[in-house]
Order: structure tokens, then C-alpha cells, then sequence
């Protein structure tokens, strides 16, 4: 089994890539966690990358429903085409379109299926998927069609922990918390990004950077605003020696008035 890696545009730690690992050879579901820009999302992308396979993306919401990713029958569309004379309207298969899992269901390719912040929908919506995860199967009753994957999909699945996941699902999943990324792993992932950033400007912006983290914040800054931020002080050409006592377009670190306010009066 090939040994996944991290890619040019995503650092991810030894111990994340052996967990990963161990879940591909488990065939089970990776559950991430960690808090927003923690690089969750991205690692599905990064192991689609690393293996090149395809990746599907199931991004939840909070009507989202597990049937959605599975299959959609699409009545108005049927009901409208026997109307208005279109052929074929008892062909139901015309009318029935599969959601993100049933597309990585039928591929005739192992992919990898990333269902992105399953915490989003409703307290349910895990438990639904459960014998689908565990079969690799589901059923259409319009069509008395069994849809079972062809080749068993990667399953990420990640989560911002804004709600506590059911006991039965996460006996199911491998867990993985993504802790918040030291200054050491920071600066390997700012140099993927922009490798020819110069050195005493990442510096300088790293320590002004968890600086900020270390306070009392509303919101603290994450790893995606970091990135942001050097590239808009290489673009405007800040001095790296002003990071220390000034922080210079505050607004792409910060994004809470109070947040703002605090940091102007501590300077």
C-alpha cells in the first residue's frame, strides 16, 4: 500500500499521515477535528493529491439531510414531463440523480469522499449514514436498486466540534485531532505557500502572530489569515522591523471590532 505524504501545498505532521494511514488499511472513516484553519479540509484534497485519486466533496450544511448524499428523485421534473408529453416518464432512472456518496459509490476508481463539517447538520444526520459507511451500500426503493460501491471510497470526514457526534458513529470512524500548528511546523507551512518570502519577514510575522494568539481574543487568528497576511505585507512592502511595535493591515489577522480595539490600545 502506497505511504501517503504530505504535497507541496500541505505540511502535515507524522503522526497525522500514520493515522491516516492506519484508517486507509482499516477501511474505515478518518473523523478530524480541530479548530478553523487547522488544514482539515485540506488534508482530503492533500491525500487525493498524494495517492492521485479523484476527490469528491460532500460539504454539509445545516438542512442537509443524509439522503441527499445518497440519492435525490426528482418528482417535479417527472411530474412536469408528463404534462407537457415528454416520453419516457416511466423510465424512473431518468429522474433519479446520486448525491456526492453515490457518485464515489459507483466510480469505477477508488476515490477519496470527503464529507466536510458533518457537525453542521442536524444531530440525526450521522446516525443515517451508518449503514451506508459500514456496507458501502444503499437502497432505491423507486428503482428496487441496491447501489454498492465498486471500490471501497477513502471516507474523511471533518468536524469544527460545534456539536457533540453520536457514540455509534464515532465507534465507526478512526479519530484524529488536528492540534494548532508550533512556529516550527508554521514556518514549513508558510514556506510552502511562498518559498521565496524573505526570511526576516516571516520571522518577524510569525512572532507578532502567535503573539496574538497568546491573547485574549474573540476570535484568534488562523493559519489561512496568517497566509494572508505575509502576502499582504510582501505585496506592501512592510519593513520587517515595523512588525514589532506596529501591526500593519490588522484587518487580514483580525476580524472582530473588539479584537481590533484591543490590539490598538496594547500598542
Amino acid at each position: 500500500m502506497k505511504e501517503l505524504q504530505s504535497t507541496k501545498d500541505y505540511i502535515a505532521s507524522p503522526e497525522l499521515l500514520r493515522v491516516a494511514d492506519i484508517a486507509r488499511a482499516l477501511q474505515k472513516p478518518l473523523l478530524i477535528k480541530g479548530e478553523p484553519g487547522t488544514g482539515k479540509t485540506m488534508l482530503a484534497a492533500a491525500i487525493a493529491e498524494s495517492l492521485d485519486m479523484e476527490l469528491i466533496v460532500w460539504n454539509i450544511k445545516s438542512t442537509t439531510k443524509a439522503q441527499d448524499g445518497l440519492y435525490v428523485y426528482d418528482t417535479v421534473a417527472r411530474l412536469y414531463d408528463s404534462q407537457f408529453g415528454e416520453g419516457g416518464v416511466n423510465d424512473i432512472k431518468k429522474y433519479i440523480k446520486l448525491g456526492k456518496m453515490g457518485e464515489a459509490f459507483r466510480s469505477e476508481k477508488q476515490v477519496v469522499l470527503l464529507i466536510d463539517e458533518i457537525d453542521k447538520a442536524d444531530l440525526e444526520f450521522p446516525n443515517d449514514l451508518l449503514w451506508e459507511l459500514d456496507r458501502m451500500e444503499f437502497y432505491i426503493p423507486e428503482t428496487k436498486e441496491t447501489v454498492r460501491a465498486r471500490n471501497r471510497p477513502i471516507v474523511i470526514i471533518t468536524s469544527n466540534a460545534e456539536k457533540e457526534l453520536p457514540d455509534a458513529f464515532l465507534r465507526r470512524c478512526i479519530f484524529h485531532y488536528i492540534a494548532f500548528p508550533n512556529a516550527d511546523m508554521m514556518e514549513q507551512i508558510v514556506r510552502a505557500h511562498y518559498p521565496q518570502l524573505d526570511q526576516t519577514l516571516l520571522t518577524q510575522a510569525l512572532e507578532q502572530f502567535y503573539r496574538l494568539r497568546n491573547r485574549d481574543l474573540q476570535k484568534k487568528p488562523s493559519t489561512s489569515e496568517l497566509l494572508d497576511w505575509v502576502q499582504a505585507l510582501s505585496i506592501g512592502g512592510v519593513n520587517p522591523k515595523l512588525l514589532r511595535d506596529t501591526l500593519p493591515f490588522a484587518g487580514v489577522l483580525l476580524k472582530k471590532t473588539e479584537d481590533l480595539d484591543a490590539a490598538r490600545r496594547q500598542r
